[in-house]
């Protein structure tokens, strides 16, 4: 099971992942969230995430210049794509670095999860996350929000993917259960306020996801 905290932002937030078990940590680079950090705050953080444990670089339809930001500061292991970035922006990114990519789909039904399709042979994976209601769309994700986990059943594609979408320590356990996931990724759900992280909420999510499994 990997298991992934999102939208770190201080050294002990990165140590407390790692210390939990977490395999991935998530940096955010989308400046209107309450969890972004700049690529130059970013470098130290990723340099406390000690050896195996991949670091992950979250961005929204990102120009070049923050893309080239975040790879001369962080070198992450992973870009995840929050945006709507193209299947063929996907290549671009990939092509240029040299690193994998993750693309996220918002999903509300069975369409929408049906839609990672067409990132198949593309991306390295896919992340779903809970699709915001239109008048919460300032932030495309880390809004606490779930979504119908069956409609999951929709996808049909090969590559590998994350859940995300308002799991917490309470619930990740049944959203494994009821669709299958072998990773999963919370921000919202280790956190006393947004971008607030909380170690011991941290510790109850890693330690759910693991037992679950």
């Amino acid at each position: 099971m990997d298991v992934k905290i999102c939208g770190l932002r201080t050294p002990e937030a990165v140590a407390a992942t790692a210390a939990a078990g977490a395999s991935h940590i998530g940096l955010n680079f989308f400046p209107p969230s309450p969890r972004a950090v700049t690529p130059e705050a970013a470098k130290e953080l990723a340099a406390h995430a000690p050896e195996g444990v991949k670091v992950v670089a979250l961005v929204v339809d990102a120009d070049d210049a923050l893309f080239e930001a975040i790879w001369t500061n962080v070198h992450p292991d992973i870009f995840q794509l929050h945006g709507k970035e193209s299947p063929d922006r996907v290549r671009e990114i990939k092509a240029r670095y040299g690193t994998q990519v993750m693309k996220v789909i918002r999903v509300a039904d069975a369409a929408d999860a049906r839609s990672a399709e067409a990132y198949d042979r593309v991306a390295d994976f896919i992340l779903f996350d809970a699709k915001p209601p239109k008048d919460k769309d300032k932030l495309p994700g880390g809004n606490g929000l779930i979504f119908d986990w069956t409609s999951l059943q929709a996808y049909r594609g090969n590559t590998p993917w994350m859940l995300a979408g308002g799991l917490d320590a309470a619930n990740v356990a049944e959203a494994i259960r009821v669709t299958g996931a072998k990773a999963v990724d919370t921000a919202s759900g280790a956190e006393d306020a947004p971008g607030a992280k909380n170690p011991e909420k941290i510790r109850a999510f890693v330690s759910a996801a693991l037992q679950a499994q």
